[in-house]
């Protein structure tokens, strides 16, 4: 942690990129826009993912850590075909103007650019997420991780989700005194108090 705040696409893709290519992947960075659920797309860098060559592979694969309901494992960025994955099963589609579609269960999760970028670019994106009252980072503080079962659990403010390898998920508010807990059981952290949103950041104290 940095700053008091956890990591977005922005740093978890972005220092991926850095271990991949240190390991002697060839890595490009893809701009992306999530879809929201009225169909439209976010502001111009809203999420950065990774294109990630292979030697030996004959395709490139699409890598993404840094999104919650993305596939567990890469998938083949050039494939068009259903992608079985244990998240659910993805379609990667190409648009008329040229861009790329990731569909999982058949909904857009987010529309890819196809040309490489540098991480630069995205300071703008990183900087409304920071910031911005209508980015989802400063309206709610979220946590998660994959779990052994191909699963997912995550805490959302007070609510404490856990999601089967089958979709389902489960959500229970906790008081605020079992919070601090949850963090240490499901995630490793020693927090002192309840994390909060605060000025724009995500706020960890005690970290």
């Amino acid at each position: 942690m940095r700053d008091g705040r956890g990591g977005f696409c922005y740093e978890l893709n972005g220092a991926f990129a850095h271990l991949l290519t240190a390991l002697g992947y060839r890595v490009s960075l893809l701009a992306g826009r999530v879809a929201g659920p009225d169909g439209s797309f976010g502001i111009p860098y809203d999420h950065l993912a990774l294109r990630v060559e292979a030697e030996g592979e004959a395709e490139p694969f699409l890598v993404d850590v840094g999104f919650g309901r993305n596939s567990h494992h890469p998938l083949v960025l050039t494939g068009r075909g259903e992608q079985s994955d244990p998240a659910g099963v993805f379609t990667i589609a190409e648009t008329e103007g040229g861009e790329l579609d990731v569909i999982k269960d058949g909904a857009v999760q987010y529309r890819l650019e196809q040309r490489p970028r540098l991480l630069r670019d995205f300071e703008s994106g990183c900087w409304w997420h920071r910031t911005s009252p209508k980015s989802p980072f400063t309206q709610s503080l979220v946590c998660s991780r994959l779990t052994e079962d191909g699963g997912r659990i995550s805490i959302s403010g007070r609510t404490l989700l856990t999601t089967g390898a089958d979709g389902r998920t489960e959500r229970r508010e906790m008081p605020e005194d079992e919070v601090v807990a949850a963090y240490r059981t499901h995630f490793g952290f020693a927090l002192d108090r309840a994390p909060q949103v605060r000025q724009g950041w995500v706020a960890a104290p005690g970290r």
